[in-house]
Protein backbone atom coordinates (compact mmCIF):
# COMPACT_ATOMS: atom_id res chain seq x y z
CA UNK A 1 0.00 0.00 0.00
CA UNK A 2 1.24 3.49 -0.75
CA UNK A 3 1.10 4.44 2.92
CA UNK A 4 2.51 7.40 4.79
CA UNK A 5 5.99 6.96 6.35
CA UNK A 6 5.91 4.50 9.22
CA UNK A 7 2.55 2.97 8.27
CA UNK A 8 1.93 -0.61 7.24
CA UNK A 9 -0.76 -2.04 5.02
CA UNK A 10 -2.73 -2.79 8.15
CA UNK A 11 -2.45 0.76 9.42
CA UNK A 12 -5.69 1.47 7.71
CA UNK A 13 -7.24 -1.68 9.08
CA UNK A 14 -6.69 0.22 12.21
CA UNK A 15 -10.03 1.78 11.82
CA UNK A 16 -11.70 -1.05 10.03
CA UNK A 17 -14.14 1.74 9.50
CA UNK A 18 -14.42 5.35 8.67
CA UNK A 19 -16.48 6.89 5.93
CA UNK A 20 -19.06 6.84 3.25
CA UNK A 21 -20.85 9.98 4.40
CA UNK A 22 -17.82 12.27 4.68
CA UNK A 23 -17.67 15.04 2.11
CA UNK A 24 -14.44 14.21 0.32
CA UNK A 25 -14.37 17.01 -2.21
CA UNK A 26 -15.11 15.89 -5.75
CA UNK A 27 -16.19 18.96 -7.69
CA UNK A 28 -17.14 17.25 -10.93
CA UNK A 29 -17.10 13.44 -11.15
CA UNK A 30 -14.65 12.04 -13.64
CA UNK A 31 -15.62 9.50 -16.25
CA UNK A 32 -14.15 6.76 -14.04
CA UNK A 33 -16.33 7.81 -11.10
CA UNK A 34 -19.37 7.35 -13.36
CA UNK A 35 -18.36 3.97 -14.79
CA UNK A 36 -20.68 1.94 -12.55
CA UNK A 37 -23.49 4.40 -11.76
CA UNK A 38 -25.71 2.60 -14.27
CA UNK A 39 -25.59 -0.47 -12.00
CA UNK A 40 -26.62 1.35 -8.81
CA UNK A 41 -29.60 -0.01 -6.89
CA UNK A 42 -31.40 -3.33 -6.62
CA UNK A 43 -31.94 -5.80 -9.45
CA UNK A 44 -33.71 -9.00 -10.32
CA UNK A 45 -31.21 -11.20 -12.15
CA UNK A 46 -31.87 -14.09 -14.52
CA UNK A 47 -28.95 -16.54 -14.74
CA UNK A 48 -28.05 -19.01 -17.47
CA UNK A 49 -25.09 -21.18 -16.47
CA UNK A 50 -23.30 -23.96 -18.33
CA UNK A 51 -23.75 -27.11 -16.28
CA UNK A 52 -20.13 -28.18 -16.73
CA UNK A 53 -17.12 -26.26 -18.00
CA UNK A 54 -14.31 -27.06 -20.41
CA UNK A 55 -15.71 -30.51 -21.30
CA UNK A 56 -17.71 -29.59 -24.40
CA UNK A 57 -21.02 -29.42 -22.52
CA UNK A 58 -24.06 -27.80 -24.16
CA UNK A 59 -26.43 -28.23 -21.21
CA UNK A 60 -27.44 -25.01 -19.45
CA UNK A 61 -29.09 -24.37 -16.07
CA UNK A 62 -31.39 -21.40 -15.57
CA UNK A 63 -32.27 -19.81 -12.22
CA UNK A 64 -33.18 -16.50 -10.62
CA UNK A 65 -31.28 -14.20 -8.30
CA UNK A 66 -31.05 -10.73 -6.81
CA UNK A 67 -28.31 -8.12 -6.66
CA UNK A 68 -27.70 -4.81 -4.87
CA UNK A 69 -24.90 -2.38 -5.72
CA UNK A 70 -23.45 0.58 -3.82
CA UNK A 71 -20.64 2.96 -4.76
CA UNK A 72 -17.57 3.17 -2.50
CA UNK A 73 -14.27 5.09 -2.51
CA UNK A 74 -16.02 8.28 -3.58
CA UNK A 75 -17.17 6.63 -6.82
CA UNK A 76 -13.90 4.83 -7.57
CA UNK A 77 -15.17 1.55 -6.13
CA UNK A 78 -18.32 -0.54 -5.79
CA UNK A 79 -19.71 -3.35 -3.68
CA UNK A 80 -22.41 -5.63 -5.08
CA UNK A 81 -24.18 -8.15 -2.87
CA UNK A 82 -25.77 -11.14 -4.58
CA UNK A 83 -28.24 -13.91 -3.83
CA UNK A 84 -28.37 -16.73 -6.39
CA UNK A 85 -31.10 -19.39 -6.40
CA UNK A 86 -28.90 -22.23 -7.60
CA UNK A 87 -30.56 -25.59 -8.30
CA UNK A 88 -28.63 -26.96 -5.30
CA UNK A 89 -29.75 -24.13 -3.00
CA UNK A 90 -29.37 -20.41 -2.40
CA UNK A 91 -25.83 -19.09 -2.65
CA UNK A 92 -24.53 -15.67 -1.51
CA UNK A 93 -21.63 -13.86 -3.14
CA UNK A 94 -19.95 -10.48 -3.07
CA UNK A 95 -18.32 -8.45 -5.84
CA UNK A 96 -15.62 -5.88 -4.97
CA UNK A 97 -14.46 -3.32 -7.54
CA UNK A 98 -11.86 -0.57 -7.41
CA UNK A 99 -10.26 1.72 -9.96
CA UNK A 100 -6.46 1.86 -10.01
CA UNK A 101 -5.48 5.28 -11.40
CA UNK A 102 -1.83 4.22 -11.77
CA UNK A 103 -2.75 1.42 -14.18
CA UNK A 104 -5.85 3.29 -15.47
CA UNK A 105 -8.08 0.23 -15.14
CA UNK A 106 -10.62 -1.42 -12.85
CA UNK A 107 -10.03 -4.53 -10.74
CA UNK A 108 -12.91 -6.87 -9.84
CA UNK A 109 -12.72 -9.49 -7.07
CA UNK A 110 -15.29 -12.12 -6.02
CA UNK A 111 -15.98 -13.50 -2.54
CA UNK A 112 -17.93 -16.77 -2.40
CA UNK A 113 -20.04 -16.77 0.76
CA UNK A 114 -19.72 -20.55 0.94
CA UNK A 115 -15.92 -20.33 1.13
CA UNK A 116 -14.90 -16.89 2.43
CA UNK A 117 -11.35 -18.06 3.09
CA UNK A 118 -10.54 -17.18 -0.52
CA UNK A 119 -11.00 -14.04 -2.58
CA UNK A 120 -10.84 -14.98 -6.26
CA UNK A 121 -7.94 -13.45 -8.23
CA UNK A 122 -9.09 -10.22 -9.88
CA UNK A 123 -10.03 -9.56 -13.46
CA UNK A 124 -8.93 -6.13 -14.74
CA UNK A 125 -10.09 -3.87 -17.52
CA UNK A 126 -12.30 -0.96 -18.59
CA UNK A 127 -15.44 0.16 -20.38
CA UNK A 128 -15.68 1.38 -23.96
CA UNK A 129 -19.03 2.97 -24.78
CA UNK A 130 -21.73 0.48 -23.70
CA UNK A 131 -19.37 -2.49 -23.37
CA UNK A 132 -16.85 -3.53 -20.72
CA UNK A 133 -14.15 -6.22 -20.79
CA UNK A 134 -12.11 -7.48 -17.82
CA UNK A 135 -9.45 -10.20 -18.01
CA UNK A 136 -7.60 -12.23 -15.35
CA UNK A 137 -6.17 -15.64 -14.54
CA UNK A 138 -7.33 -18.42 -12.22
CA UNK A 139 -7.59 -22.20 -12.08
CA UNK A 140 -10.60 -24.42 -12.72
CA UNK A 141 -10.44 -27.95 -11.31
CA UNK A 142 -6.66 -27.81 -11.43
CA UNK A 143 -6.44 -26.34 -14.94
CA UNK A 144 -4.95 -22.88 -15.47
CA UNK A 145 -7.49 -20.64 -17.20
CA UNK A 146 -7.76 -17.10 -18.49
CA UNK A 147 -11.01 -15.57 -17.19
CA UNK A 148 -13.01 -12.93 -19.04
CA UNK A 149 -15.92 -10.82 -17.77
CA UNK A 150 -17.87 -8.78 -20.31
CA UNK A 151 -20.72 -6.30 -19.77
CA UNK A 152 -23.14 -5.51 -22.60
CA UNK A 153 -25.79 -2.83 -23.23
CA UNK A 154 -25.00 -1.20 -19.90
CA UNK A 155 -27.18 1.84 -20.61
CA UNK A 156 -30.09 -0.20 -21.89
CA UNK A 157 -33.17 -1.41 -20.02
CA UNK A 158 -31.72 -4.88 -19.48
CA UNK A 159 -27.92 -4.85 -19.18
CA UNK A 160 -26.28 -8.24 -19.25
CA UNK A 161 -22.99 -9.92 -18.39
CA UNK A 162 -21.11 -13.03 -19.45
CA UNK A 163 -18.17 -14.99 -18.13
CA UNK A 164 -15.85 -17.10 -20.28
CA UNK A 165 -12.78 -19.31 -19.77
CA UNK A 166 -9.85 -19.90 -22.12
CA UNK A 167 -7.19 -22.59 -21.80
CA UNK A 168 -5.06 -21.31 -24.67
CA UNK A 169 -4.22 -17.79 -23.53
CA UNK A 170 -7.33 -16.13 -24.96
CA UNK A 171 -7.33 -17.49 -28.51
CA UNK A 172 -10.52 -19.48 -27.90
CA UNK A 173 -13.21 -18.85 -25.30
CA UNK A 174 -16.00 -20.92 -23.77
CA UNK A 175 -18.79 -18.79 -22.31
CA UNK A 176 -20.07 -20.52 -19.17
CA UNK A 177 -22.37 -17.97 -17.52
CA UNK A 178 -24.75 -15.18 -18.58
CA UNK A 179 -26.74 -12.80 -16.35
CA UNK A 180 -29.61 -10.50 -17.39
CA UNK A 181 -30.48 -7.59 -15.07
CA UNK A 182 -33.86 -5.89 -14.45
CA UNK A 183 -33.78 -2.92 -12.06
CA UNK A 184 -36.20 -2.92 -9.11
CA UNK A 185 -34.85 0.07 -7.13
CA UNK A 186 -32.68 3.02 -8.11
CA UNK A 187 -31.07 3.24 -4.63
CA UNK A 188 -29.76 0.02 -3.12
CA UNK A 189 -31.14 -1.50 0.05
CA UNK A 190 -29.72 -4.54 1.83
CA UNK A 191 -30.80 -7.97 0.61
CA UNK A 192 -32.68 -10.13 3.14
CA UNK A 193 -30.80 -11.87 5.93
CA UNK A 194 -30.27 -15.60 6.11
CA UNK A 195 -33.06 -16.84 8.37
CA UNK A 196 -32.43 -18.48 11.76
CA UNK A 197 -28.71 -17.75 11.65
CA UNK A 198 -26.44 -18.19 14.66
CA UNK A 199 -25.60 -15.32 17.06
CA UNK A 200 -21.96 -15.54 15.91
CA UNK A 201 -23.05 -14.70 12.37
CA UNK A 202 -24.74 -11.53 13.71
CA UNK A 203 -21.72 -10.31 15.67
CA UNK A 204 -21.13 -7.20 13.52
CA UNK A 205 -24.71 -5.93 13.69
CA UNK A 206 -23.55 -3.31 16.18
CA UNK A 207 -21.57 -1.52 13.44
CA UNK A 208 -24.35 -1.09 10.88
CA UNK A 209 -25.16 2.54 10.13
CA UNK A 210 -23.28 5.83 10.05
CA UNK A 211 -20.56 6.91 12.49
CA UNK A 212 -18.20 9.70 13.36
CA UNK A 213 -14.85 8.54 14.70
CA UNK A 214 -12.17 10.21 16.83
CA UNK A 215 -8.70 8.72 16.28
CA UNK A 216 -5.33 8.76 18.01
CA UNK A 217 -2.47 7.24 16.01
CA UNK A 218 1.10 6.70 17.18
CA UNK A 219 3.40 8.84 15.08
CA UNK A 220 6.36 6.41 15.00
CA UNK A 221 6.12 2.65 15.51
CA UNK A 222 8.56 0.33 17.27
CA UNK A 223 10.53 3.43 18.26
CA UNK A 224 9.38 3.94 21.88
CA UNK A 225 7.45 6.97 20.66
CA UNK A 226 4.99 8.81 22.89
CA UNK A 227 3.84 11.26 20.20
CA UNK A 228 0.33 10.77 18.80
CA UNK A 229 -1.62 12.33 15.93
CA UNK A 230 -5.31 13.02 16.48
CA UNK A 231 -7.87 13.31 13.68
CA UNK A 232 -11.49 12.60 12.76
CA UNK A 233 -12.99 10.13 10.33
CA UNK A 234 -16.40 8.77 9.38
CA UNK A 235 -17.90 5.40 8.51
CA UNK A 236 -20.86 4.00 6.63
CA UNK A 237 -21.34 0.28 7.30
CA UNK A 238 -23.94 -2.17 5.94
CA UNK A 239 -24.58 -5.90 5.88
CA UNK A 240 -23.92 -8.23 2.95
CA UNK A 241 -23.90 -12.00 2.39
CA UNK A 242 -27.23 -12.37 4.15
CA UNK A 243 -25.79 -10.93 7.35
CA UNK A 244 -22.69 -13.13 7.25
CA UNK A 245 -20.65 -10.21 6.00
CA UNK A 246 -20.45 -6.43 6.21
CA UNK A 247 -18.78 -3.57 4.40
CA UNK A 248 -17.37 -0.30 5.74
CA UNK A 249 -16.86 2.59 3.31
CA UNK A 250 -14.29 4.84 4.93
CA UNK A 251 -12.98 8.39 4.78
CA UNK A 252 -9.94 9.41 6.85
CA UNK A 253 -9.18 13.04 7.59
CA UNK A 254 -5.67 12.34 8.95
CA UNK A 255 -2.86 14.85 9.51
CA UNK A 256 -1.95 14.74 5.81
CA UNK A 257 -4.14 14.33 2.71
CA UNK A 258 -7.58 12.77 3.27
CA UNK A 259 -8.05 9.33 1.76
CA UNK A 260 -10.62 6.56 1.44
CA UNK A 261 -10.67 2.83 2.02
CA UNK A 262 -13.06 -0.10 2.24
CA UNK A 263 -13.17 -2.83 4.86
CA UNK A 264 -14.82 -6.12 3.89
CA UNK A 265 -15.70 -8.82 6.42
CA UNK A 266 -17.09 -12.33 5.99
CA UNK A 267 -18.00 -15.11 8.40
CA UNK A 268 -16.61 -18.63 8.02
CA UNK A 269 -19.45 -20.78 9.32
CA UNK A 270 -17.38 -23.97 9.64
CA UNK A 271 -14.56 -22.32 11.60
CA UNK A 272 -16.90 -19.92 13.45
CA UNK A 273 -14.44 -17.18 12.64
CA UNK A 274 -14.55 -13.74 11.04
CA UNK A 275 -12.17 -12.56 8.33
CA UNK A 276 -11.57 -8.89 7.61
CA UNK A 277 -9.79 -7.47 4.53
CA UNK A 278 -8.72 -3.92 3.73
CA UNK A 279 -8.75 -2.16 0.34
CA UNK A 280 -6.89 1.16 0.49
CA UNK A 281 -8.06 3.71 -2.06
CA UNK A 282 -4.45 4.88 -2.48
CA UNK A 283 -3.38 1.41 -3.63
CA UNK A 284 -6.56 0.15 -5.25
CA UNK A 285 -4.79 -2.59 -7.20
CA UNK A 286 -4.47 -4.84 -4.15
CA UNK A 287 -6.43 -6.27 -1.25
CA UNK A 288 -4.36 -7.09 1.82
CA UNK A 289 -4.33 -10.45 3.58
CA UNK A 290 -7.03 -10.69 6.24
CA UNK A 291 -6.98 -10.47 9.99
CA UNK A 292 -9.18 -13.11 11.59
CA UNK A 293 -10.81 -13.95 14.90
CA UNK A 294 -14.09 -14.14 16.77
CA UNK A 295 -16.30 -12.38 19.29
CA UNK A 296 -16.51 -13.47 22.94
CA UNK A 297 -19.04 -11.70 25.18
CA UNK A 298 -19.26 -8.83 22.71
CA UNK A 299 -15.50 -8.29 22.44
CA UNK A 300 -13.45 -9.24 19.37
CA UNK A 301 -9.79 -9.96 18.77
CA UNK A 302 -8.67 -10.37 15.13
CA UNK A 303 -5.05 -11.17 14.35
CA UNK A 304 -3.06 -11.35 11.12
CA UNK A 305 0.37 -11.08 9.56
CA UNK A 306 2.00 -8.08 7.91
CA UNK A 307 5.41 -6.62 7.11
CA UNK A 308 6.99 -3.52 8.67
CA UNK A 309 10.29 -2.11 7.39
CA UNK A 310 10.89 -5.38 5.54
CA UNK A 311 10.34 -7.58 8.61
CA UNK A 312 7.34 -9.79 9.43
CA UNK A 313 5.07 -8.60 12.23
CA UNK A 314 1.77 -9.58 13.81
CA UNK A 315 -1.17 -7.17 13.82
CA UNK A 316 -4.01 -7.31 16.35
CA UNK A 317 -7.38 -5.57 16.09
CA UNK A 318 -9.53 -5.31 19.25
CA UNK A 319 -13.19 -4.26 19.49
CA UNK A 320 -15.00 -3.49 22.75
CA UNK A 321 -18.13 -1.67 24.00
CA UNK A 322 -20.01 -3.19 21.06
CA UNK A 323 -23.34 -3.18 22.93
CA UNK A 324 -23.29 0.64 23.16
CA UNK A 325 -23.55 3.56 20.73
CA UNK A 326 -19.87 4.34 21.38
CA UNK A 327 -17.82 1.27 20.36
CA UNK A 328 -14.08 1.34 20.97
CA UNK A 329 -11.38 -0.02 18.69
CA UNK A 330 -7.64 -0.30 19.00
CA UNK A 331 -4.81 -1.76 16.94
CA UNK A 332 -1.49 -3.14 18.15
CA UNK A 333 1.52 -4.68 16.43
CA UNK A 334 4.09 -7.21 17.59
CA UNK A 335 7.61 -7.72 16.26
CA UNK A 336 8.27 -10.81 18.41
CA UNK A 337 5.55 -13.18 17.24
CA UNK A 338 2.91 -11.94 19.68
CA UNK A 339 4.89 -12.06 22.93
CA UNK A 340 4.67 -8.28 23.37
CA UNK A 341 2.40 -5.75 21.69
CA UNK A 342 2.65 -2.02 20.98
CA UNK A 343 -0.69 -0.21 20.64
CA UNK A 344 -0.43 2.19 17.71
CA UNK A 345 -3.99 3.33 16.97
CA UNK A 346 -7.14 3.83 19.04
CA UNK A 347 -10.55 4.96 17.82
CA UNK A 348 -13.84 5.85 19.51
CA UNK A 349 -17.05 5.73 17.50
CA UNK A 350 -20.17 7.86 17.87
CA UNK A 351 -23.34 6.95 15.99
CA UNK A 352 -24.88 9.68 13.83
Amino acid sequence: MAASPGLTRRECLALLAACGTAPLAIASPSARERDWTWLLGNWDVWHSRLKDRLVGSTEWQEFAGKSALWLTLGGLGTIDDNSLDLPAGVYRGLGIRAYDPKAARWAIWWVDGRNPERIDPPVRGNFHADEGEFIGTDTWKGTAVTVRFRWHEIHGKRPWWDQAFSTDGGRNWEINWRNYFTRTRATAIELPRIENDSPEARAWDFLRGNWKVRNRRLRARFANSTDWDEFDSTLRNWQVLGGRGNVGDNWFGGPKDPYRGVSVRAYNVERKEWLSWWLDGRDAANIGAPVRGRFIDGNAALIGDDVFSGKPIKVRSLWSRTSTDSPHWEQAASADGGTTWETNWVADFRRV
